[in-house]
């Protein structure tokens, strides 16, 4: 079941009730009944994203036709919104199909659409709202983006970094950003210390997102801000941290003394084993070996990489955290680890010989195979 199918219910019939209510209560002669009837009709057997696009249009049905008016009506609804049981981590859905209906009938008067994303985006992020009009009305939006980096609002500031994020979860990719990131880069800049931890963790992965397409221009911004020294340190190093995850699990080489590791670890892997040589599917392998340093105070990031065998009979890796920690001299650090092969919605498994291999500081260091064969 995807992730999608376990939240649809956050756009259920409770939260119909509660667009309902918002609607009534800043648009007058407003058809409750009419549109609550209209918004279940077929609503059951949608998707999450599907019922977004089903709400926004029964929306279109029941709004005002000019949609500066609507607009009018709809930055009024902070002011009488029903935020739901707070115990509900997914309540804020409620509100998605009304941001998002700025970008489905409002590409047209951005004005008074950055209003209504202004207004709501506290409610549910207008990150995907955003999107249509970079695409659409660049320079415009480009100059409210610019604007809305001093905002007294955490969120709206947060709206600029992760409305432009090049590759965000569920949103449309901004493929010109993908090609080159330079346009985002102002705002990142502004951002990286912006006092709130909700906009420093949005920055963090809006340049996770960019080392994804062009991971040396993300070792070089990160290697700048840290020679700057601006602001808090703790922030900065946090954040280069989370924007470099990715970069981490490449084995950038570049990477590593950004974080504090060295390119070249006086460490050594010995006594890598594995068992059994031979796993069903379903089945488990696990895994040990000792680290070893020959040099006090040595930093490391241990990870391992499982060489799965894909259906046309090549491999390919994905790369798995282990271990993060500080070897020293006449200290062995002993390391086990077990990975499973049970079914999974996200992988199809493959009978063949797999590759176990061991990643030091970004670099790989030792390797293993190993069999995976169908169940009895």
């Amino acid at each position: 079941m995807s992730s999608q199918s376990l939240m649809k219910d956050g756009l259920g019939e409770a939260a119909i009730d509660r667009i309902v209510s918002g609607l009534n209560a800043v648009l007058p002669d407003f058809d409750s009944r009419g549109f609550k009837r209209a918004a279940l009709d077929g609503l059951e057997a949608l998707e999450l994203k599907e019922r977004v696009r089903h709400l926004i249009e029964v929306m279109h049905g029941f709004l005002p036709s000019r949609f500066e008016t609507a607009a009018e009506a709809l930055c009024r609804l902070p002011e009488v919104w029903d935020h739901g049981d707070p115990d509900d981590p997914i309540r804020g859905f409620a509100i998605w199909p009304v941001t998002d209906y700025v970008a489905a009938y409002g590409l047209d008067h951005p004005d008074a659409a950055f209003a209504v994303m202004e207004r709501l985006t506290h409610l549910f992020s207008a990150e995907f709202a955003i999107r249509p009009f970079i695409k659409q009305h660049y320079d415009r939006t480009y100059r409210q983006l610019e604007a809305w980096c001093d905002h007294a609002d955490e969120h709206v500031r947060r709206l600029v970094s992760e409305g432009t994020r090049p590759r965000l979860p569920w949103g449309m990719r901004l493929q010109d950003f993908i090609r080159d990131p330079e346009p985002t880069i102002p705002f990142l800049d502004r951002l990286r210390q912006d006092p709130s931890l909700y906009v420093r963790r949005s920055v963090a992965n809006h340049v996770n997102d960019i080392s994804k397409d062009h991971p040396d221009r993300v070792v070089q911004l990160c290697q700048d801000w840290l020679d700057q020294e601006v602001g808090d340190p703790d922030h900065l190093q946090w954040i280069v941290k989370h924007a470099t995850r990715t970069l981490v699990k490449m084995g950038h080489p570049g990477v590593f003394p950004l974080l504090g590791y060295d390119n070249d670890p006086h460490i050594a892997i010995r006594d890598l084993r594995l068992e059994p040589s031979e796993v069903a599917l379903g089945g488990e392998i696990a895994f040990q070996l000792v680290l070893d340093a020959s040099k006090d105070h040595q930093k490391y990031v241990l990870d391992y990489a499982i060489h799965f065998v894909k259906k046309n009979g090549k491999r390919s890796e994905k790369v798995f955290k282990l271990k993060t920690g500080i070897c020293h001299t006449g200290e062995p650090v002993p390391i086990s680890k077990r990975h499973s092969f049970k079914a999974i919605t996200t992988r199809t498994y493959y009978p063949g010989e797999h590759l176990l291999a061991i990643h030091l500081n970004g670099r790989e260091v030792a390797r293993t195979a190993f069999d995976l064969v169908p169940r009895n």
